[in-house]
């Protein structure tokens, strides 16, 4: 789809202009998507004795949460390209909120393992985000938009490690009790994402150019954009599947280090709940900058080389985490 109006500047300070308001909604909404994704994690510690889990139920509740996201990915690009990215993430962030504070009803493994594995969905939230920053910036600056909004979302997986030891901290000493408090702080993310659903619906529009349905139909007056092979096309295309496997390799070392960061400072270097909660949002916290710097140098990077430039970026910025993950582990 044709967007004529997507902007060519990002302007921090702007919460008026439709593009800049999209921006900033959308970071806002990933960055609480990975806050009541990963919120469980830090609190593991607690949850696994009062669960009595195992090591291998700990560990299957973890590859839970990340497994159902490949599914739901793909279901959240095909609604995108049909109801537009606000219904979506609308949608995403009401249903999302329903696990994250329906965890707090688990009282054994397999409650536990069924909430950690709807509350997974809601890591889609990426490619919402992806899509309508895409479809509000132009070529030369949506690199950059794409790298910032996700990066400052990604934030809330390191926030989320010190955030939630101190809101069942805090709920400790108003008296509610380990059995309560852990919940009441899932509670709260959820309902965290709830209200930021209501105001996505109504503070965003789909494009700069209008209502996403509206466009659609106008564009299908013209254009076949109802093609059935489109998304075979995309299978075949050697360039999807290198982009799909570097992917693979970096974010799926940030969510290993995300789901057992905190739990493994415990273990091993007998760290409060807080004090590991703080030291393994180091990680996450990282996102504040880096992300957003990969976008910029990225963006420079497409004007020379195209998109041969951005893959070889990948490649490079994997190969440098694989080096460091060797060296220091």
């Amino acid at each position: 789809m044709n967007i004529r109006h997507k902007a060519t500047t990002i302007r921090l300070l702007d919460f008026q202009s439709v593009s800049m308001r999209a921006f900033h909604m959308t970071w806002l909404a990933f960055f609480l998507c990975f806050f009541g994704w990963f919120g469980i994690a830090p609190l593991m510690p607690i949850i696994r004795t009062e669960l009595h889990l195992t090591k291998e139920q700990v560990g299957n509740s973890a590859i839970a949460a990340v497994a159902i996201t490949i599914l739901v990915r793909i279901l959240m690009g095909w609604l995108c390209d049909r109801i537009g990215p606000r219904r979506a993430y609308t949608w995403l962030l009401v249903l999302g909120s329903l696990p994250v504070m329906g965890i707090g009803l688990a009282h054994d493994y397999r409650t536990f393992l069924f909430f950690r594995l709807a509350i997974g969905a809601i890591g889609a939230s990426f490619v919402v985000t992806q899509f309508h920053t895409s479809v509000m910036f132009a070529p030369n600056i949506v690199g950059t938009a794409n790298a910032t909004a996700a990066g400052w979302g990604n934030l809330g997986g390191g926030v989320t490690q010190f955030a939630m030891p101190l809101l069942f901290t805090a709920f400790i000493s108003y008296g509610a009790g380990s059995w309560w408090s852990w919940r009441l702080a899932m509670i709260t993310a959820g309902v965290a994402l709830l209200l930021t659903g209501v105001a996505y619906n109504f503070l965003t529009q789909d494009t700069a150019d209008g209502d996403w349905k509206t466009l659609r139909r106008e564009e299908t007056r013209t254009h076949d954009v109802n093609k059935p092979s489109a998304f075979w096309q995309a299978c075949r295309d050697s360039r999807v599947w290198s982009l799909a496997l570097l992917y693979a390799a970096s974010f799926g070392i940030e969510l290993t280090v995300d789901n057992f960061a905190a739990l493994y400072y415990t273990d091993n270097f007998h760290l409060s709940l807080r004090m590991a909660g703080v030291v393994a949002s180091l990680f996450g916290m990282m996102n504040l900058f880096a992300r957003a710097l990969g976008g910029i140098v990225s963006d420079r990077c497409n004007r020379r080389w195209g998109l041969r430039g951005r893959g070889l970026l990948l490649g490079c910025t994997i190969g440098a985490e694989g080096l460091a993950m060797l060296l220091f582990s």
